[in-house]
């Protein structure tokens, strides 16, 4: 079985479950720990490129940085977007796994499903 990366936040209910549900797969798992081990905008952008989205639909707009930095500004570049995701790892929305050069967000959980079919 080809591998799969789950870009994780241990502290999250969805990252969880989705890890779990990776697990009963049988996945050849890497867990990559974002918040930890932060990501750069090369990588964000290859994230961005497998899941067919901007930076702005990959953010969590409900944190309160997105707020205070006023990311939902529509002067704002792609390259300023991820530029913020890449300094502030919680607004990337969570858990993104990829497969074979396929990716989603695991929202819910079972939507990560769709790259074993």
């Amino acid at each position: 079985m080809s591998q799969v990366t789950i870009y994780h936040n241990p502290r999250c209910s969805k990252s969880r479950q989705t890890l779990e549900l990776l697990e009963n797969q049988g996945a050849d798992i890497e867990v990559v720990r974002y918040i930890d081990d932060q990501l750069n905008n090369a990588e964000l952008s290859e994230l961005l490129q497998l899941l067919g989205m901007s930076a702005r639909e990959l953010m969590r707009k409900g944190e309160a940085v997105y707020k205070e930095l006023n990311l939902d500004n529509p002067e704002l570049s792609e390259a300023q977007l991820v530029q913020a995701l890449a300094d502030y790892p919680r607004l990337i929305e969570r858990p993104i796994v990829v497969r074979d050069g396929n990716a989603v967000i695991g929202r819910p959980p079972e939507k990560v499903l769709e790259l074993f079919a």
